[in-house]
This record gives C-alpha cells, sequence and structure tokens, in this order.
C-alpha cells in the first residue's frame, strides 16, 4: 500500500495537472473571441499651446471620449487597461506617440464610457514643430485576463490639427 504522503503528493500532481489544463483551455478559447469595440474622441478646447524654456512645444487639451467596451469582456477577463495617445510625424520621426490619458475597467458594468476629460498627460514634442501639426487620436487597450497571455489591441479614432501661433 502507498503512505499518506504518497496519496497526498498523487491528489496534488493531479489538481495541478487539472488546473494547467483549464488555464490553457481559457487561453485558447479568448483567441477565438472577437470584439467588437466602439469608441470616438473629440478635441473641445486646446487649454495651453506654449513653448517651454528649453523650447519644447507643450500642448494640454481637454477631450471627449467615448466608448463601448463591453465586447472585450469574456468570462477569462480580469480588467482592461485603456489609454489614448496622440499620434503625429515630424522631420525627425514617422511616427511619435504620446500617451494624454489613460484608464482601468474593472468589470463589464463600468465598461460604457462617455467622458469629457483633461489631458492627464501633456503633449509634449521634443523641439517646436507642433504648430500646425495634424494629430491623431488612436485608442489602446490591454486585456488582462485571469488566466493566459494579455491580448492588446487599438483603434485609430480621429484627427485635429493644432494651431500655427501658441495661446501663450
Amino acid at each position: 500500500m502507498h503512505s499518506w504522503t504518497q496519496r497526498l503528493l498523487a491528489a496534488a500532481t493531479t489538481a495541478g495537472v487539472l488546473l494547467a489544463a483549464a488555464c490553457a483551455a481559457a487561453s485558447a478559447l479568448d483567441a477565438f473571441h472577437a470584439p467588437a469595440v466602439q469608441a470616438q474622441a473629440h478635441v473641445t478646447k486646446i487649454n495651453r499651446f506654449h513653448k517651454q524654456i528649453n523650447g519644447n512645444d507643450k500642448v494640454t487639451l481637454t477631450f471627449n471620449v467615448s466608448a463601448d467596451l463591453k465586447s472585450l469582456f469574456t468570462w477569462n477577463t480580469k480588467q482592461v487597461f485603456i489609454f489614448l495617445t496622440a499620434e503625429y510625424e515630424n522631420a525627425k520621426n514617422s511616427l511619435n506617440q504620446v500617451s494624454l490619458w489613460d484608464h482601468i475597467i474593472p468589470d463589464k458594468d463600468l465598461a460604457k464610457l462617455q467622458l469629457e476629460v483633461k489631458s492627464k498627460y501633456p503633449l509634449i514634442d521634443q523641439g517646436s514643430s507642433l504648430r500646425g501639426k495634424t494629430v491623431r487620436f488612436v485608442l489602446h487597450w490591454h486585456v488582462m485576463p485571469n488566466a493566459g497571455a494579455m491580448i492588446r489591441d487599438r483603434m485609430a479614432l480621429s484627427e485635429f490639427t493644432l494651431p500655427d501661433s501658441y495661446t501663450s
């Protein structure tokens, strides 16, 4: 006969294998989930647009964000991290990305957003190339599951043009 410690180890190993199989199944099922995200973002006000002492352009914005992110949630979703970036081109780089705002959505009941927010982080360009620049809002999301790999995606929303002169 087997001792009680051998039986305990056999039971723990079986439970661990079953738990690993359940996690693998959850991760595999998430690969077949195709969310349908709907979102919009528009600038309502350019609060301040100025040149800093070090020569960099700095912009603070107020914008409307509306998004229906309920389709990102499945039974395996722990939370969703979203953030809004401003993307633009300049002479030095073909793509510049600056995060303006972020938010954590802990459950599906809070996944429908209708907000007017001031940019949490300013749009700062290394240099003075923001005047008259066309900037695109892009919404990014990271779905953090209970088990499995994190899923990342993004959606281009709208464009706006910054003024040709500083506001302050």
